[in-house]
Parts: C-alpha cells; structure tokens; sequence
C-alpha cells in the first residue's frame, strides 16, 4: 500500500494507511479526523443524519484524500479509499490474506513458465448502476492505466518490464526515444470472453498474486469514465462503484462518507450500513471527539500515548512501513551540499531516532538504521529475517560532527540554510519542530526553515522535487523486498531523492528479471542492494512505526494493519454492540 505510493509514505498517517506500499504521511490516516464544523449528536454519540441502530464506522483522517482516481493512488489514504469503493481480481482479507474478488482464485490458471496468468471471473459482479463487471473492464482499467497521457505515474512503476509491451507504451518525455510508443491496446492483457481476464508477463514476478489485489489493477467502467470525461472521480455523483461500500459525500478538507453498496456481488457479508470520515488535523480535537462519543476508533500520538496505555481501549499496532529522513540529492534539482556523501551523512547521523519516537510519537516504535522493515520478509532457504544488522547510520552525534567537519572543507562553507518539507498535521509540525532542534543543536552552522503544508501538496513538492529536507515513508505494496529496494533505482517513478548507483541498479534489476526464478540469490541480492544504499546516505533511516489508538470494544476487524496494501479492508469490519 503503503510508497508515492507520492506512493512514499511522507509524514503519514499516525494510523497508518501504506502504503500500500504506498506513501505516507506522518499521522494516521483513517483515524484521525477533525471538522471545521462537528457533527451535532443526540448525545448518545450518534451523528445527525445517522438512523438509530445503524452500524456506522465513525473515523478521522489527518487529511483530504488526494485522489479517488485508482490510477492516480499513490499514498495511502488514496489507496485505502479506492480499496473501500471498488474491487479488483483480489482482495485483502485480514492479517493479509489474498482472497477471491471478481476473480475466482482457486480457478485461476497460471501457466508453466509463469508468464501467463488466467483469472476466471464470477457472473454476479455488477457495478452500482447495474452493469455487470467483465473482464474488457479490466482490461480498460489496465490500459487506462499504462497510457501515459493518463499520468498515473505508479502503473508504470507496478507494470514497467513486467506486463508484456508495458515499458514499450508508458513512453513520456523523461524517457522518449526514436522507437514510436506502442498504443496502450498493446499491453499484454485480454479478455476472451466477459468472464476470462488473461494477464502476460515479460518475465515471471514472484510477487504478482499481490498485484492482483492492489488498486492500480482495478477494473474500470469504460462508457461511466469517458461520460464524466475529466471530471472523472472528483465528486461522490462521478464514481462508480463495483466494491462493498459506495462514496455518498466527500467535502474537501472536511470529511467523506459511504453507505454500503447492495449492488455488490457479497453484500450479504459486508456487516457495516456506513462509514464517516472526519478530517482533523489536530490531535488533542481528535482524541476529545473520541472521548464524547464522536468517533470510534483515535491515533494517540506524543503524550496521548502515555496517558492512555493502561486503558482497556488502548492496542499498539505493529506496522512493516519504515520512516526516513528524505535528501533531495538530484543532479538538476538538489543543491551542491545534498550531492555531498558527507553532508548527508552527517544530517542521517546527527538526530537521535529513540528521542524522535519519544517526543512525536510517545509509542513503542523502533529505531531503525535499514529501510526494508523487521519482520516482514525472510530469507527463502534459511528463514532468516532479511534484517541481520547495520548501523553504518546509526544516531552518533560524534561521527557525525566528523562527517559535518569533512562537508566543510570539502564545500566550503561554514554556515548553510535548509528548508524542511513536512505536512500541516499536529504530528507533522511536532517532526518539523524536532528535526530543526537536533540538527540546529548538533551540527554547528546549520539552520533550519520549516515549510508545512497540506499532505496533498507534499505530494506533488516530493513529485517535483522542488525541497531539500523531508520525513517520509513507505509501506509495501505487497509481500516481498522489492517493494522497498526499487524505490531507489536511477530515474525510478518513485525515487524523489534524485539517487543513483549502477551497482545498486544491477542489483535491483537482477532481482526483477534473470534472478525471479532463483529464490535465494534473489533475496540476497536485495540485501546487497540496500546496504548499497545505506553506505551512501540514500537516506536517513528513523523508524519501524507502530501505531497506537483507542478503539471502542464493540468496533471489530480493526485489531491488525494489514502487512503490505491497504491497511485495512472496511468489508470486514463490524460494529457488535
């Protein structure tokens, strides 16, 4: 789910949305919501509009969802909110489990040499307005997807190389050359029949199980898309659902609401009548609507933590997205001192991860000195984690200084000004004030300016990399390293640090291609690669993040984040009171 996913997990979500392999922000998404205006209650914590004894998920985000467009979604609130209105070949089911959506799994076929994938799909699958889903749905999804007028920057990330003819289509000025684009009806997808989807891959990906249940693969209605034209998606009247919950209210900067979808092939298993999303950039606000009845389910951060860890309502949350310190160290965009080896690492060294968790968290999230997370993956013959240990850049304000000394002579200069890019949320701001006091404190003519601003426009800062400093992160997009070591590839569609190694690429690109079929290699290939990456100051690593939130007794399915994707699926949620 998780990065960006823009698809990278800048400052996100407290609660945690991915992503998805995606991107985040630094407070959780889904929990965390403030108002302009409050919702007025009967004062048995119902919301005006709800009907008595209607089971509906009451909810805060930290911000505005970017995009409800499946091709755009490349953070985690985007990801979790397209995976709540639509259904894809698969679904996450929770703890991770991939199960049948629109496709029936135990039938899928998968040829010998792993390069063709055949999804049967089931015959009752319609979309809100009636139309049965086949499988030219997906098949328009997918090439709506991959052409590159369409800007969906993440498909090419998941596709290029992959699906057949994909990197031949996804053709853009960054990477135009003489050979004529192929049209996007060239992507390596078909539909036989309204209920057969065929998928053919380049190369065999260990991984694509995942893929078929991630957002970027929905399906989508051809004729409902091209009627809304650009307007596509921006308002609950021009999305069209085919998943369990349909959008029936979404007010910028305010909050979001879906009822449940009866048209949806499983309806009769989808236990919640509606969620309520409120946006709350505040923490103290989000924890007070909590505490009279307005929400169901709060983020804890700072001193929340503490205060509520011996509640009978309090879970800690075990995550697999990792935060770092984000260097723009692009060859066009970044200044001379990010370019500099021991500039950076004096900035990765220089701020101490445990204070960090302490101060804007208050949880027991771990310090880490790795990007590819503890406890996510292992090694296929050994079993091993993919983590053995590195502390290359390990909080050590000594050698820091050292490194801080040596960026001095070798660029000349004795002070130096830099703007830190971070999101407008209480925990954002908090990551803001903290990064300029280590920093500022420990490396002796350093000033720091913060620039925070909404989680939608760090998005589109990160994209252009027009910034010098962030905190960002990532969850995966599905179960294996990869999701995590191709981020950094030279020119990849999520690498917004400007970094590049040609060893760390032939690493990166062996996993992906002559090495799918050769497990062990494979993985230590990956974990080659990063420790690439970590000696080069990529990035600062920060922290394994655990989220820590109350939650009602009677609110079950939200025990556990999903390990990669979504963090959540709403269709098994339930309200038992």
């Amino acid at each position: 789910m998780r990065g960006n996913k823009w698809w990278l997990l800048v400052l996100a979500l407290v609660l945690g949305l991915v992503l998805a392999a995606c991107s985040f922000e630094n407070d959780s998404a889904e929990e965390e919501t403030d108002n302009v205006e409050e919702n007025e209650t009967d004062g048995e914590g119902e919301s005006e509009g709800e009907e008595e004894g209607e089971k509906v998920l009451r909810i805060a985000s930290t911000s505005d969802i970017p995009t409800m467009d499946p091709i755009l979604a490349e953070d985690n609130v985007s990801i979790q909110y397209t995976d709540t209105v639509y259904e894809g070949l698969y679904r996450l089911a929770p703890e991770g489990e991939i199960v049948s959506g629109i496709a029936k799994k135990d039938e899928t076929e998968i040829s010998e040499d792993g390069l063709t994938y055949t999804f049967h799909l089931r015959e009752d699958a319609q979309w809100e307005n009636g139309d049965p889903v086949t499988a030219h749905d997906f098949v328009y999804g997918w090439q709506r997807a991959v052409d590159p007028d369409n800007g969906s920057f993440y498909a090419n990330y998941l596709m290029n190389g992959k699906v057949k003819n994909a990197a031949e289509i996804y053709v853009t000025e960054d990477n135009e050359s003489d050979v004529e684009p192929l049209d996007p009806s060239e992507l390596g997808v078909s539909a036989p029949d309204d209920h057969t989807f065929v998928v053919e891959l380049e190369k065999p990906v260990p991984y694509f199980e995942s893929y078929a249940a991630f957002p970027t693969f929905l399906p989508m209605n051809q004729e409902f898309v091209e009627e809304h034209g650009d307007d596509f998606a921006l308002s609950p009247d021009s999305i069209l659902s085919n998943g369990p919950f349909k959008m029936t209210e979404w007010e910028a900067e305010a909050g979001w609401k879906f009822e449940k979808n009866e048209t949806y092939w499983d309806a009769e298993n989808v236990a919640l009548d509606g969620i309520s999303v409120k946006v709350i950039k505040d923490a103290d606000t989000a924890l007070s609507n909590y505490e009279v009845g307005e929400l169901d389910r709060v983020t804890l951060s700072g001193a929340q933590v503490q205060d509520n860890q011996t509640s009978p309502e309090f879970l800690s949350l075990t995550e697999t997205s990792v935060f770092w310190l984000k260097f723009n160290q692009d060859s066009e965009t970044a200044s001379e001192y990010m370019q500099n080896l021991n500039f950076r690492k004096a900035l990765a060294k220089a701020f101490d991860k445990q204070a960090y968790i302490d101060v804007v968290y208050g949880n027991d999230s771990t310090p880490v000195n790795f990007f590819v997370p503890e406890g996510f993956v292992e090694h296929p013959e050994t079993g091993e984690d993919f983590q053995t240990g590195s502390d290359v850049l390990a909080y050590d304000v000594e050698a820091a200084q050292e490194f801080w000394e040596a960026a001095k002579e070798e660029l000349g200069f004795d002070e130096v000004t830099l703007s830190f890019l971070s999101g407008d949320s209480d925990v954002a701001k908090n990551i803001s004030e903290f990064m300029k006091t280590e920093l500022e404190t420990n490396l002796e003519g350093l000033t720091i300016e913060a620039n925070n601003v909404p989680w939608a426009q760090q998005l589109e800062i990160m994209r252009e990399q027009d910034y010098e400093l962030a905190v960002s992160g990532w969850g995966p997009d599905y179960k294996d390293a990869i999701s995590f070591v191709d981020l950094w590839i030279t020119d990849g569609e999520n690498n917004d640090i400007g970094y590049s190694n040609e060893e760390y690429d032939a690493l990166v690109e062996a996993a992906k291609g002559e090495l799918a079929t050769s497990p062990v290699e494979r993985f230590e290939a990956m974990q080659d690669a990063e420790k690439i990456a970590l000696e080069e100051a990529a990035i600062g690593p920060i922290m394994q993040r655990k989220t820590s939130v109350l939650a009602k007794d009677y609110l079950k399915g939200m025990e556990s984040l999903n390990p990669f994707g979504n963090d959540y699926s709403f269709k098994y949620v339930d309200i038992v009171k």
